[in-house]
């Protein structure tokens, strides 16, 4: 079953706390998203680092519940 944008926030919010998400499906079938986050929690860290802590907060629905998601992470400007 897909996921809804709004699941996808909501468990990466809680995941990293003070993200700020924003949450793209990218072919309308509720199965393709995009996924933008800045975080304070990134600083300092690699882009795969920062990957994997979204990865993580997702909870294990990457590859299931959720088929694609285009990450572009970074940390507040």
């Amino acid at each position: 079953m897909p996921m809804a944008p709004g699941d996808i926030e909501d468990l990466i919010k809680a995941g990293i706390p003070g993200a700020k998400v924003t949450i793209r499906d990218l072919a309308g079938d509720g199965d393709h998203y995009a996924a933008e986050v800045v975080a304070e929690a990134f600083r300092g860290k690699t882009r795969v680092q920062q990957h994997q802590m979204v990865y993580n907060a997702l909870k294990g629905n990457m590859g299931e519940a959720l088929h694609a998601l285009a990450l572009q992470t970074s940390a507040p400007e």
